[in-house]
């Protein structure tokens, strides 16, 4: 990976990298509170807009059992998702909002990749002591986990993002204009 978008700008290069950077990291925040948003919002949505409401628990059920136990309610209905993918978008879009002030934009080093191993275990316990009986999790345990791994991942996901819009950037920045 590339520790400084600045020594491979492209000569010639319209837009310099803080300004590709800083649109990847605006664009990855803005989308991850748009769905922390929309799993709020669907409860809300219920009673005022239901076609709307049910699409976007028909989309969430894609990736989320959506068990109403396992979820958070507001307004006497269930969130989009479970408290633990609460959790999970919750944390990104945190961790998305603060990244700058803990990461350079300009950096596509990720942290050492025990971190991303490191993550997910206490969600790990936290999914094992219940399922073999040995306690049982709580709405705040399966949030916490949850929002854990989704913050840890963006200080994966987000180089990952930049460094591949910056090759986007270059690769159709070569080609000749018409």
């Amino acid at each position: 990976m590339v520790e400084n978008y600045d020594a491979i700008q492209p000569a010639g290069s319209r837009e310099p990298p803080a300004s590709i950077s800083f649109a990847v990291w605006a664009v990855t925040s803005t989308f991850a509170l748009v769905l922390v948003g929309l799993i709020i919002g669907a409860p809300l949505l219920q009673s005022s807009h239901p076609a709307f409401s049910a699409s976007i628990y028909k989309t969430f059920s894609f990736v989320c059992h959506q068990i109403p136990e396992r979820s958070f309610h507001l307004a006497g209905h269930q969130f989009a998702v479970c408290s633990r993918c609460t959790g999970l978008y919750s944390g990104f879009a945190i961790a998305g909002l603060i990244y700058p002030l803990v990461r350079s934009l300009k950096r596509a080093r990720t942290p050492r990749r025990l971190w991303l191993f490191l993550a997910p275990l206490p969600l790990l316990i936290d999914f094992s002591l219940t399922y073999f009986g040995i306690w049982q999790n709580t709405h705040a345990s399966r949030f916490l986990t949850g929002a854990l791994l989704g913050s840890v991942a963006v200080f994966y996901i987000m180089p990952g993002l930049i460094e591949l819009s910056l090759a986007v950037t270059r690769r159709f920045s070569s080609l000749p204009l018409p």
